[in-house]
């Protein structure tokens, strides 16, 4: 079954210091930790389209395995994936998924918003 809105507005709020965020219009729900992007949802589109950043080596196997997941447009194709939420790819992974980005995103932080977020020193 397709993701409902507030099914993955849940899933990317539960994420530490996750803010959500419409920088672009009603139509597109972006969620940031510390001012950056680590995900955003295309509402207008039905099945829903999550972006998550993705570990570079992992971007064409992910595309290959799950056929949900493409290139996003107007992203560094190198470094995000677009993965329809038709139900075709388990919660499972899509939390796996957006946890990764969520550290990718914090890896690139400053060390004292790394150390905060993630108790490293």
């Amino acid at each position: 079954m397709a993701m409902r809105p507030e099914t993955i507005r849940k899933l990317l709020a539960a994420r530490r210091e996750a803010r959500e965020d419409y920088p672009f219009g009603p139509e597109v729900m972006v969620f940031k930790v510390r001012d950056k992007m680590f995900a955003c949802v295309a509402l207008d589109q039905k099945p829903l389209r999550l972006i998550v950043k993705c570990e570079p080596g992992d971007v064409e196997m992910l595309r290959e395995i799950h056929p949900a997941i493409t290139p996003p447009p107007y992203f560094d194709k190198r470094h995000w994936n677009s993965v329809s939420l038709d139900g075709s790819i388990p919660r499972k992974e899509i939390e796996r998924m957006v946890d990764e980005s969520w550290r990718l995103v914090v890896a690139k932080l400053k060390k004292s918003d790394r150390v905060q977020l993630l108790g490293e020193s």
